[in-house]
């Protein structure tokens, strides 16, 4: 927050913010009770957000779209104060630290995806046997096929 009050010029209205940031009102209220993005109260009781709220949206519907949880982008937008725009070493350690979570979230897809190939190889399609829908399954350890039916 900067030491003097925001002018008529840097508030704009729930409509304006909408409009310029292409995010709709009901959303910019959700991204407000999630503590995301804050907006002061006029005497009328109607919202009005500082301009730097507009980068603060970039940068919110940017996480988004790389896939980070709106829980994760709340905790990095917590180190800026209220009405500050993200900069642009804001952005870089950001991106650092999304590009750890996205090559995780990658490789839990890709271990995903080989789990599936080879539950579809082994055709078993058994919910009670099954390594892919039942993963804590100790015969899944054995690898695949029937066997309670091959006991020896």
């Amino acid at each position: 927050m900067t030491d003097s009050a925001p002018t008529s010029a840097q508030l704009l209205t729930i409509g304006e913010l909408s409009r310029r940031s292409g995010v709709p009102h009901t959303a910019l209220r959700f991204y407000e009770r999630q503590g995301l993005i804050h907006s002061r109260r006029t005497a009328g009781n109607q919202r009005r957000y500082h301009r730097a709220t507009l980068r603060r949206i970039a940068f919110i519907r940017a996480s988004q779209h790389t896939g980070v949880p709106l829980a994760v982008i709340r905790e990095v937008l917590a180190l800026l104060p209220a009405d500050a725009p993200p900069t642009k070493e804001f952005w870089e350690r950001a991106s650092e630290c999304w590009s750890r979570e996205i090559n995780e979230r990658i490789a839990r897809l890709e271990r995903m995806r080989d789990r599936f190939t080879r539950c579809i190889g082994c055709g078993c399609l058994s919910f009670d046997e099954c390594a892919l829908v039942n993963p804590g399954d100790a015969l899944a350890e054995r690898g695949p096929g029937p066997h309670r039916l091959l006991r020896s």
